[in-house]
């Protein structure tokens, strides 16, 4: 179809038409483009996933997660950041050290929590049962990120990610990036 066949169709009864289908199209286009997520990582079940349930690695592998009370109370306002350790261990001395110089940039964006592993914390207790991404008693340090995704079926339901290792500033930094951008998509919708 040529230019001047194109211009033939465009006559002035036609041109209030096609500039709303225009608009609308944008519209559209537009509204598609803010829903999508950010991310750099999805939800699913791999190493490197926002899990909803337990992950492939973990023993019990796709099984549905029993959050603390007080984990989910603190979501509502914001995502979360644990990192439970103990003393005198350097790999711990290095994830705080991290968490410390990430959380000047995002810290006014997440609740975090540095909780002892020594039985001094009240909160410390069982986390190493809900959130050792293999299972069982993770080795300090243990760090976790929870926030608000989207399941399979478009319910918002707690995303976390753990590692139990001194992960590193980079790897800080990206969780709780996408942690922030999905609690602010996903807060709205959220039904504890």
């Amino acid at each position: 179809m040529g230019v001047g066949k194109i211009s033939s169709l465009i006559d002035k009864k036609n041109l209030p038409v096609l500039v709303i289908g225009v608009i609308l199209a944008t519209g559209v286009l537009g509204l598609v483009a803010s829903t999508e997520s950010d991310a750099e990582y999805s939800v699913g079940s791999r190493d490197d996933d926002w899990w909803v349930s337990y992950p492939d690695q973990h023993a019990d592998a796709g099984a549905e997660v029993d959050h603390p009370r007080w984990v989910l109370d603190a979501l509502e306002d914001k995502p979360v950041l644990i990192l439970e350790h103990i003393k005198n261990c350097k790999d711990c001395t290095k994830q705080e050290s991290d968490i410390d110089q990430v959380l000047e940039d995002l810290g006014s964006n997440v609740t975090y929590c540095n909780i002892m592993a020594d039985g001094s914390d009240e909160m410390a207790r069982g986390l190493d049962n809900v959130y050792n991404p293999d299972g069982g008693i993770a080795y300090a340090p243990l760090t976790i990120v929870l926030t608000l995704v989207r399941d399979d079926d478009g319910n918002v339901v707690v995303g976390w990610h753990s590692v139990k290792k001194a992960s590193g500033e980079s790897w800080i930094r990206s969780y709780l990036e996408d942690a922030i951008g999905y609690h602010e998509e996903n807060s709205g919708d959220w039904n504890k």
